[in-house]
């Protein structure tokens, strides 16, 4: 069985169903204490408290990640920031590179009103994994972070297996940008540009889906005050999440506000989404609102970042064209379409296939990688 198979099927299930705890505390960098029993599910009560514990158990698969260690010295990028006399750019740039690093990811979020008759929340979301987060571009006005999911995987045996390596999503950020591709709902995306002053000490982030096609743009600003560093961003459209397109019909854009907010043992990313139905012509319709926290925990154990260095060893040359194809793309487009399969395959499995093909040892000259990866893009772009 091949390797973009085993890789397109794990991202398909085990990740998008969510990855549950080994059923162990995990111990710090500092000091490994006997590992102990914790519960498998915990009700998300929040926002709810008077809903029967069955109906905020949080939803998601069953499989079970390998235990973890937290770092839980403050981390350099932490150190570096806190820096006195720096510029307000500098510490700017100083937070968004200490995004970088390896990290538990835990996934959370809670529904907290709807608007539908006889409306009842439906159970939150909760998905963890660890990946690795290293740094692209570090330019004076512009950084660009990738993640890479690595999951190792506790067996019933007591054993552990992996690691499981698969490429994850991008942000990318640009200073005083004006030049932005919003989404606009239905896999559309619409070039907008934006007046100096409007932009004037902002940061864009612009978040990529893992096959490096579009996901969603906003522009916001940091502040720095009394050691927390902390983004917000304007409201935003983005397409729905994997968490929830194959459960839900009834809503075609997730749009919302985002704040990132630095740690000295990680970063935390706090969401505050509405759940939007859009006809043409209409109005769009408010379907429900919900709150997110996406928490990084730096780790010291297992190593993800080695996985992770090694999968770009063998397949940045080829994702380094995706995305200057997509580059030309945003360039000469005024507004982006995509089609959601091509002869029943996604996009991202076209990608991930050629890429692991490279990981097994294939050989591919600079040019095929190039021609492949603009020619797959170009036919999931409706004209």
């Amino acid at each position: 069985m091949s390797r973009a198979f085993l890789r397109c099927a794990w991202w398909s299930t085990v990740w998008l169903a969510a990855v549950r705890p080994a059923g162990r505390v995990e111990a710090t960098a500092a000091e490994a204490p006997p590992a102990v029993e914790a519960p498998r599910a915990v009700a998300m009560g929040y926002g709810w408290p008077f809903l029967p514990p069955e109906k905020t158990a949080p939803r998601g698969g069953s499989t079970q990640g390998s235990e973890v260690v937290l770092d839980t010295a403050p981390s350099p990028a932490w150190q570096a920031l806190q820096e006195p006399g720096l510029s307000t750019l500098e510490k700017d740039r100083r937070a968004i590179l200490a995004l970088a690093g390896s990290y538990r990811v835990s996934f959370q979020f809670v529904e907290t009103l709807g608007f539908a008759d006889g409306y009842e929340p439906p159970r939150p979301y909760f998905s963890w994994g660890t990946e690795h987060v290293h740094v692209l571009r570090d330019e004076p006005h512009a950084i660009s972070l990738q993640h890479t999911l690595v999951m190792f995987f506790a067996e019933e045996d007591g054993s552990v297996t992996g690691p499981m390596v698969t490429k994850h999503w991008r942000q990318d950020w640009t200073y005083e940008d004006r030049d932005l591709h919003v989404h606009r709902g239905n896999r559309t995306w619409e070039r907008v540009q934006l007046a100096a002053e409007e932009v004037r000490g902002s940061w864009t982030q612009a978040v990529f889906q893992v096959d490096d096609s579009p996901r969603y743009e906003a522009f916001g600003r940091w502040e720095h005050a009394g050691g927390l560093s902390r983004w917000t961003s304007g409201d935003a459209w983005r397409p729905l999440p994997r968490r929830e397109f194959s459960v839900r019909d009834d809503y075609n854009v997730l749009a919302g506000t985002h704040v990132l907010s630095i740690t000295p043992t990680g970063w935390l990313h706090e969401q505050h989404n509405r759940k939007l139905r859009t006809v043409d012509g209409a109005p769009p319709a408010c379907v429900a609102c919900e709150t997110g926290i996406d928490r990084y925990e730096r780790i010291a154990d297992p190593d993800v970042r080695s996985a992770a260095e090694d999968y770009f060893a063998q397949t940045g040359g080829y994702w380094a064209e995706v995305r200057a194809a997509w580059q030309d793309v945003f360039r000469e487009k005024e507004r982006i379409e995509l089609r959601g399969q091509v002869d029943g395959a996604e996009l991202y499995e076209e990608h991930f296939g050629f890429a692991a093909a490279l990981e097994e040892g294939e050989q591919r000259d600079a040019e095929e990688a190039r021609a492949h990866a603009r020619s797959t893009i170009e036919k999931f772009l409706i004209r």
